[in-house]
């Protein structure tokens, strides 16, 4: 590879955390290793409280696979942050173990980045897949701000839509938050605070099959849930600043204190979202959990065919 090769299609690492998913897991791998992308591929599977299968392995000029196993905290966090520091090439990509990447996600990112050297990372849009039911997700975005973030979470930027710039990262962004709770938005929190140093660049097309079911890591841990995002708030007090945001995250604590059979809290964590801003649907989700008119399930249910969450 000629050196002008190189820097149009510099190497890049994919971080693969994995548990007890197997299947999903191939699917993932194999959907990296069929990149059209010409640049060289290095897929790292981090396996996370679980011994690494060599079956995965393979060496190749272009494709390679190996794993290894998590050496830092239990957790998505721990196992990405693993990579982090294993890989090392320019480009650091995340999939998470239950994702399908589309054939030109890397070669589209990349080549965005090439025009945008002040970014640290780019992301895509997804496409949700729950039960029968595909959904979009995108971004018309070329750019996404932090103010963006703070307003909304902004689903279509998914973990596996990540990629970065390796030594930049490291050097003013950090490795991925350990201390949240659980794991849980470790992802969030980590393009809020990609977003204060430098935009991120967007491709505006769903490049990434997300697959939500049954077996997601985080569906009804709802103790972790009000704690994680407790400790956002904490973590980001930029969220006081801005209404709609804020409420949109008190919105969600109070839907997960409703799942829990937490009445007076879920009640309390309501009024708090409404004060902030009186359109915040999720307190209206809460309430409606909270005095048994719905079910939590019913809900997700609903919005996952949707291709949304709380």
């Amino acid at each position: 590879m000629t050196a002008t090769g190189e820097a149009e299609h510099p190497d890049v690492t994919v971080v693969i955390p994995t548990r007890d998913r197997p299947d999903l897991l191939r699917q993932a791998v194999d959907a990296v290793v069929a990149q059209e992308y010409a640049g060289r591929v290095h897929v790292l599977v981090v396996f996370d409280g679980t011994s690494p299968d060599p079956g995965l392995e393979r060496q190749g000029e272009q494709r390679r696979v190996t794993t290894t196993t998590n050496v830092r905290s239990p957790g998505l966090a721990g196992g990405r942050n693993t990579g982090l520091e294993a890989a090392t090439t320019e480009l650091v990509a995340f999939c998470d173990d239950d994702d399908v990447w589309h054939p030109l996600r890397l070669a589209r990112q990349t080549a965005l980045l090439t025009t945008r050297p002040d970014a640290v990372m780019a992301t895509c849009g997804i496409r949700v897949r729950y039960a029968d039911v595909s959904v979009d997700r995108r971004l018309e975005a070329e750019a996404v701000l932090h103010a963006d973030l703070l307003r909304s979470r902004l689903t279509e930027l998914h973990p596996s839509t990540f990629l970065m710039r390796r030594e930049p990262l490291l050097r003013e962004v950090g490795l991925v938050d350990e201390a949240i709770p659980g794991s849980y938005a470790e992802d969030y929190d980590f393009l809020l605070r990609v977003a204060r140093v430098a935009p991120l660049a967007n491709v505006p097309d769903a490049l990434v099959d997300v697959r939500w079911h049954e077996r997601s890591f985080f569906e009804g841990r709802w103790r972790t849930i009000v704690e994680a995002l407790e400790w956002l708030l904490r973590r980001h007090p930029e969220f006081h600043g801005e209404r709609r945001g804020h409420a949109r995250v008190l919105g969600q604590i109070a839907f997960a204190e409703a799942a829990q059979g937490h009445r007076r809290a879920a009640v309390g964590r309501a009024v708090q979202t409404l004060l902030r801003w009186p359109l915040e649907p999720r307190a209206a989700l809460a309430v409606a959990v909270a005095s048994g008119a719905a079910s939590p399930e019913r809900v997700l249910r609903a919005l996952h065919r949707r291709g949304k969450g709380v």
